[in-house]
């Protein structure tokens, strides 16, 4: 009776902590094993507890190693002792031998207890931590349970997930109670227990919403070939059907847009753009750029870029606000993209058809440039050739002829024979100053030359306006 009401308990226990039977038993053999060993009897030896899973029998057991001179008496037993009870054993065998389980005291009983807890709860979440590691980059639904500024703590049922805040949307506001779909990123094992870290701001979030969804994502009848967002703001899809009639972005989109509006929902009025993925990258580009209308597309391989040629009236709309279409564009497709309206590409290419026509010009102009006439050197001079009486005076002269000693011979340069030749003058520091206050000076001079006019002017003004008096004396005579 008493056994059966025991393994009631334990299978109660079991439930209780939502563990398996046999966890709970190995639970229970190592508190006992430590509560025995605080038993006086014992006296450090081996001992060991096996507790029979269906009637509950608890069996208490000590190891001794065989040897020839046993040095410590509790952990080994002599080979004569040893053979008394099996022949066959030799020296380095272990022997097992079954006590009788003594009744535990107060203090052994208040540690078992102790450690079948200890026991328990780590069990516990080992358990925890291997349901959960295994939902690593699924999507899990919880309540908000409390906010700091830090972090965010949701209640996910068996434990609890933490939104750090880089992984917080941020454009959301969370209240307690509230109701979300996380994205679990980790899962870590601490000294606390495991810690689940959550995310409302990763890409594979929006991911997994689609799967849930849409039934042909699902299916595997439509496929995600791309996924770039900007948590809160914008996201855009790329989606490719392998199914030839189906059309991907009308069955992700809905009737009337009802499956793309719950996930718009799901996510606090996040706009999402779903475009059709293509093979062609010029295609591809232009189709994430929606909803802008493009022109044109002009690939450069080797450095993953493109131009793209937009109607001047859809530039604006192609790049977004803060450029934020044409980011997303360029993470979806892998494509580094230049945006050009179509007013500015014509007006490069005018100003290049110009630049190219100066430069025919320019060089057309070189070409009928008239060479430049012979030039003498001091070769032609040295033999004479069509030099005439100066060009032997010349060669003469090169040659140092009639020169003092000491006086080395003069090279002559080219000279031009159509220029009249001017005979060089060495100009003197004192000679270049004079002259710069000679050319100070005629500045001067027309200055009191206008001065003395003035004067002249002046006096004949005077003169003129000068009376004359005569005297009565002078008529008389």
């Amino acid at each position: 009776m008493v056994k059966t009401e025991f393994m009631n308990a334990l299978m109660q226990l079991a439930a209780e902590k939502n563990l398996p039977k046999e966890i709970v038993l190995t639970a229970l053999e190592s508190a006992m094993v430590s509560a025995y060993r605080k038993e006086s009897f014992t006296h450090g030896e081996d001992i060991a507890v096996k507790i029979h899973p269906i009637s509950g029998e608890v069996k208490l057991t000590m190891k001794k190693m065989v040897s020839e001179a046993p040095e410590d008496e509790y952990r080994e037993i002599s080979l004569k002792e040893a053979k008394k009870k099996d022949k066959t054993l030799k020296v380095g065998d272990t022997i097992v031998a079954e006590l009788p389980p003594p009744n535990a005291g107060r203090i052994p009983a208040q540690i078992a207890k102790q450690v079948i807890l200890q026991k328990l709860h780590d069990a516990e979440r080992g358990a925890i931590y291997e349901e959960y590691v295994g939902k690593e980059g699924e999507i899990v639904t919880g309540t908000v349970q409390r906010v700091t500024p830090e972090h965010v703590v949701i209640d996910i049922g068996k434990t609890e997930a933490v939104i750090p805040q880089n992984e917080k949307s941020p454009t959301e506001r969370y209240r307690q109670g509230q109701r979300l779909k996380l994205y679990i990123v980790e899962v870590a094992r601490t000294t606390r227990g495991p810690q689940v870290i959550a995310s409302r701001a990763h890409r594979n979030l929006l991911r997994d919403l689609l799967i849930l969804e849409i039934p042909e994502i699902a299916a595997g009848t439509v496929e995600i070939k791309g996924v770039a967002r900007e948590a809160g703001y914008r996201s855009k899809v790329a989606v490719f059907s392998r199914q030839s009639g189906i059309d991907p972005v009308g069955c992700c989109v809905g009737l009337r847009g009802i499956r793309i509006q719950n996930i718009v929902n799901e996510l606090n009025g996040e706009k999402i753009d779903v475009v059709q993925w293509s093979d062609d990258p010029r295609i591809f580009i232009a189709n994430a750029l929606s909803p802008a209308q493009v022109l044109s597309v002009t690939l450069n391989s080797t450095e993953t870029a493109a131009l793209v040629k937009v109607p001047d009236k859809h530039l604006s709309l192609a790049i977004g606000k803060e450029g934020q279409n044409v980011r997303l564009a360029a993470k979806l497709t892998g494509w580094r993209i230049d945006i050009k309206s179509a007013s500015e590409m014509e007006a490069e290419k005018a100003a290049q058809k110009d630049e190219v026509a100066e430069a025919e010009v320019i060089e057309q102009a070189l070409e009928a440039e008239v060479p430049a006439p012979a030039e003498e050197t001091i070769e032609e001079l040295a033999t004479g050739e069509e030099t005439g009486p100066e060009g032997e005076a010349a060669v003469a002269a090169a040659e140092g002829e009639g020169q003092p000693e000491g006086v080395g011979i003069e090279i002559l340069m080219p000279v031009d024979a159509t220029l009249p030749q001017q005979p060089s003058k060495i100009r003197f520091a004192e000679e270049i100053m004079a002259g710069r206050n000679g050319k100070s000076r005629k500045k001067e001079a027309p200055k009191k030359e206008q001065e003395g006019k003035d004067a002249s002017v002046k006096a004949k003004k005077t003169k003129a306006n000068k009376k004359t008096y005569y005297e009565d004396e002078d008529f008389e005579s």
